[in-house]
């Protein structure tokens, strides 16, 4: 019962998040409703649960019989007492049950009341405002124009006032000065002392949000703001300015769908209590000193605790800057080597470039950059166990007042607290030390409470305290992998014999004997260690591929060496020069530099691992849900319980299952012809890759299925527009990911229906942009270039003029010699062009393309794909919209439906047999008015006979209505997923038909 009814609590909080949205508000339940009364309320319940659970009636004294008794008067007492214990029993059950329900039912209660008053208190509408803020932490990444990095922060806004005039720096002073000088004189307390002061209340619904602060390069070019947008990074914890801000809410979970890589950020920021995002305007040039906040900022808001935790993080502040000194004179390894440092000292990541973090992902060791409850616990364990080698060594007459285990689990705790201290009393790092000091807690009282339950309890509890925990990846990941290495701690240390064997063993013998014995414990540790890990592993997978839909396969092996290493040598060695940086920065310095090289010569080899061509299959992409997750648990349980629990041959049952619903998720990916519209991040960029199984006939070369990858550039040449923020390395990242997760090996072809102009200038830098950071015209090629690195790729279309490929890709080369082993040619995609699939059922051909014209606008190549001979057995092919965040949910693409005039047509009867005329899907990429006007008049109607075609284009498209019949179009479908204006004069009858 204690696991049903935890294991309920979290499901049910879960389930009542996961609706709480199309909840209707109850402002009562804001209102009169105390979160930490009710948390008290149902610690309160639990305590009378678990009490009431253990109870049991007391034992019925025994009927001593008598030989003068008579037989009916010695039972008759007997059958009364055990009625009576059957109706207390039966009393219990009812009590247990009602108090679980309601532990239950409460439970539920309080992720709603969290939910409601979390909504109460956000954003609903994007606003220019002036606000003080409060800086709360320390950033998650730094302004850095050279890096392109943007300033992201949490903070606490109040005193808000819409923005009626853009400001300066300098008026924002001035407003400091005069609103200081109203609340000293008691006077205009809770407005600005401006002409508009009023607030939107139905905009905002409180003075107070906790946002999430960015700026970013492209926003500071000017010369005014550049010098100030500079300074951002400078911002200690706690410290207060007068700011301008765009306000904007959280974009809602429902657009997740919309994410290239499936990456919910309404939770992620729910998780953090974000209430809302701010993109900074303009700053304040002084702060607000600290006594001056204490009477602008609500006395509630600046208790012991919240400033005892700004204390902290101003020092892991100072850290920071002190890592960042001569930071633009090393190169970029020596950089990142430093910025892996100071993470794992206080887990700041906001120096980690995003090309580490792709590294660490691939070895399958990104937990490592962040500080994790496996972070931590693995490092109390290794200090413990040092700490208990020097007492057997220096004074063992300890363990006479304290247990050798007390030993081992004070300095476990005390370890973690230390190094929670580090972090700032991160989540992870403080959820930990809790879980070590109640662990340690029910041990030495000896209650009969297993580790595992302890666990459960605590797990329970912070979701009580606060329900949006449970939308944090770190919070399932801890808790499983402190699990695993509880118990992997109990059963690896035993209380040793060696002094009584060394004892009896002759002195003669004793070193013989002694290094037999530390050989056998070398590979009794090497064996738990190697298990530890696999286990970790196996159990790690499913919520891995669950939470982010991949998972490498070098994780396994990487994982090896490279957790002993940060947890026996790094971590270790990091924590005592943070502690020596207390007393002497320069000695700490030494060994920080000690420990950056170890953790350069890592990304070495990582980086020379990553070259291997095994590599091509690294990452495991498997379409997951929680069914899935349910057998593999099944599969995992009778390993990990006691020996002889349950037997394990049950495991096989489940396993099967698994296989045959992992084989049929993926196969359910190939079945039908699909078009796969993706994500990608621009609403500009478009991408979408064909799925188009080959089982009517042999395959080509022996293969089942072909795809082909479209991508395009829908920029109107003629009209003014924002350049692209992406770049090749993400777009190339971004588009493999997807097509993992489709099942997708390698690609029969690309198509870049956009021309570029990078390839067809005379003079080209023969050294590409620093980080790859390519024009708009160089990121479709580059990132084919890149693409083709991850997959393999048979044929490149390009649109346009390719003169200047090989230059492009010979220089690409030379600053990345991984990827001279392979090339890939250019084809020219012009109009004509055509490919065909071995049964000769699909086509794909250019129709438009005219690069011997001197005129780039008529450059752009739109491709119809042809599917012939469609039997009535056969499904037409599908369009989709990928859904990053579950690829087995992809939803058919909202569709502009228009007037069905072929329905007017007479069929032609006269035919001995009527055949189904080929399906066509037409994906225009063009760029400007000239391409359908030359179509039109140099190409002649070639279908007169054939079904209606499908437009895949975006709604910036120059197309018109004439083309539009010409080419007999009766859906249209944007890639922006807006309206196509040609096609509205063509009658126009439904935007959102539920298949296309």
């Amino acid at each position: 019962m204690y696991w049903l009814v935890g294991g309920l609590i979290i499901v049910v909080m879960m389930g009542v998040l996961a609706v709480a949205d199309s909840m209707p508000s109850v402002s009562s339940l804001v209102d009169t409703i105390n979160l930490s009364v009710l948390a008290l309320i149902l610690v309160m319940m639990s305590l009378a649960l678990i009490m009431l659970s253990r109870l049991y009636t007391p034992a019925t004294p025994a009927v001593q019989s008598t030989p003068f008794s008579s037989q009916t008067s010695s039972q008759s007492p007997v059958i009364e007492l055990s009625i009576t214990k059957r109706l207390l029993l039966l009393v219990r059950h009812i009590v247990v049950v009602i108090l679980a329900a309601g532990l239950i039912g409460v439970s539920a209660l309080q992720a709603l009341v969290s939910h409601q008053q979390a909504e109460s208190s956000k954003i609903t509408a994007p606003l220019r405002v002036q606000a003080l803020v409060t800086i709360e932490g320390i950033s998650d990444s730094v302004l850095d124009a050279a890096a392109d990095t943007g300033y992201r922060q949490v903070a606490v806004i109040t005193h808000l006032s819409p923005l009626v005039s853009e400001l300066t720096p300098q008026d924002l002073d001035n407003i400091t000065a005069s609103h200081l000088t109203d609340v000293q004189s008691h006077t205009n307390k809770n407005s600005l002392s401006i002409k508009s002061n009023s607030i939107n209340l139905d905009t905002l619904h409180t003075d107070r949000h906790r946002i999430l602060l960015s700026a970013y390069p492209q926003s500071s070019r000017r010369p005014d703001t550049a010098k100030q947008f500079a300074n951002l990074s400078q911002l200690k914890p706690g410290e207060t300015r007068w700011m301008s801000l765009a306000l904007s809410p959280l974009a809602m979970a429902e657009q997740a769908t919309s994410s290239p890589s499936g990456f919910d950020s309404y939770r992620w920021l729910r998780g953090r209590h974000i209430d809302g995002v701010a993109r900074v305007l303009v700053t304040a040039t002084q702060p607000v000193s600290t006594a001056d906040t204490d009477l602008l900022v609500a006395p509630s808001s600046l208790s012991h605790l919240s400033r005892v935790r700004t204390y902290i993080d101003r020092g892991r502040w100072q850290l920071r800057q002190h890592f960042y000194q001569g930071w633009h004179m090393l190169t970029g390894d020596e950089q990142q080597a430093k910025a892996v440092t100071l993470s794992l000292l206080t887990g700041d990541r906001s120096l980690i470039s995003r090309d580490t973090k792709e590294l660490y992902q691939l070895a399958g060791i990104s937990h490592l950059l962040a500080i994790s409850g496996t972070h931590v616990l693995f490092l109390a364990i290794v200090l413990a166990g040092a700490a208990v080698m020097i007492v057997n060594q220096l004074y063992p007459a300890l363990y006479r007042y304290v247990p050798r285990w007390q030993v081992r689990w004070w300095v476990m705790i005390g370890a973690a607290f230390v190094y929670a201290l580090f972090t700032g009393f991160d989540v992870p790092a403080a959820r930990t030390a809790w879980m070590l000091f109640a662990i340690g807690l029910m041990r030495l009282s000896l209650l009969p409470v297993s580790t595992m339950r302890v666990l459960l309890a605590l797990a329970v509890l912070m979701a009580w305290c606060d329900p949006y925990v449970l939308w944090q990846a770190g919070y399932w990941l801890s808790f499983v992998a402190v699990a695993l290495l509880l118990k992997y701690e109990d059963r690896s240390h035993h209380p040793h014999t060696l002094a009584s064997t060394q004892t009896n063993t002759p002195s003669s013998h004793q070193n013989e004997a002694g290094g037999r014995l530390w050989l056998r414990q070398g590979w009794g540790v090497a064996k738990r260690v190697f298990k530890l890990q696999f286990w970790l592993f196996i159990a790690l997978l499913p919520i891995t591929l669950l939470l982010f839909g991949k998972a490498s396969l070098w994780g396994l092996i990487i994982n090896m060496f490279a957790i002993g290493l940060f947890g026996w040598v790094i971590v270790p060695l990091n924590l005592l020069a943070g502690l020596i940086y207390l007393l002497s920065p320069t000695l700490a310095d030494g060994l920080w530099s000690f420990v950056t090289a170890i953790i350069l010569s890592l990304h070495q080899l990582i980086d020379w691992l990553t070259t291997l061509p095994a590599l091509s299959a690294a990452w495991l992409y498997t379409p997951i849900n929680m069914a899935i997750v349910l057998m593999m648990v099944l599969v995992i349980l009778p390993w990990l319980l006691p020996r002889g629990f349950i037997s394990r041959g049950l495991a096989l049952p489940p396993l099967v299952l698994l296989m045959m619903t992992v084989y049929a998720n993926q196969q359910s990916l190939m079945a039908v012809p699909t078009l796969y519209l993706l994500p990608t991040g621009d609403q500009y960029i478009s991408a979408s890759v064909l799925q188009y199984p080959m089982t009517d006939d042999s395959g080509e070369s022996g293969e089942d299925e072909v795809s082909w990858l479209f991508l395009a550039d829908h920029r109107p040449s003629d009209a003014p527009t924002m350049p692209s923020r992406l770049t090749a390395e993400a777009l190339s990242a971004t588009v493999a990911q997807q097509l993992g997760s489709l099942s997708i090996k390698r690609l029969h072809g690309v198509v870049v229906q956009s021309s570029s102009a990078a390839l067809s200038q005379r003079q080209i830098n023969d050294d590409p942009p620093k980080s790859l950071q390519a024009s708009t015209s160089e990121l479709l090629p580059l990132t084919v270039l890149q693409l083709s690195q991850h997959l393999p790729t048979y044929q490149y279309w390009q649109a346009g003029r390719i003169d200047r490929w090989p230059a492009l890709q010979a220089a690409y080369q030379v600053t990345h010699p991984a990827a001279a082993k392979s090339s890939i040619s250019a084809q020219r995609c012009e109009e004509g062009k055509t490919w065909q699939s071995a049964n000769n059922k699909l086509s794909i051909t250019a129709m438009t393309g005219w690069r011997q014209i001197e005129d780039a606008s008529v450059w752009d190549c739109t491709i119809a794909i042809d599917l012939s001979d469609i039997k009535s057995s056969r499904m037409p092919i599908q369009v989709l919209r990928y859904n990053a965040a579950a690829p087995l949910k992809s939803s058919a693409a909202s569709v502009q439906a228009l007037l069905d005039r072929l329905a007017t047509q007479p069929s032609d009867s006269s035919s001995p047999q009527r055949h189904t005329p080929p399906e066509r899907i037409i994906l225009n990429a063009d760029s400007h008015a000239r391409v359908w006007q030359l179509w039109s008049l140099m190409c002649t109607d070639e279908r007169a006979t054939s079904a209606q075609s499908r437009w895949l284009g975006h709604s910036t498209s120059s197309v018109t209505a004439d083309v539009l019949e010409r080419q007999r179009v009766g859906v249209v479908i944007t890639h922006d997923d807006k309206i196509l204006p040609a096609a509205l004069p063509l009658e126009t009858r439904d935007t959102s038909m539920a298949s296309p």
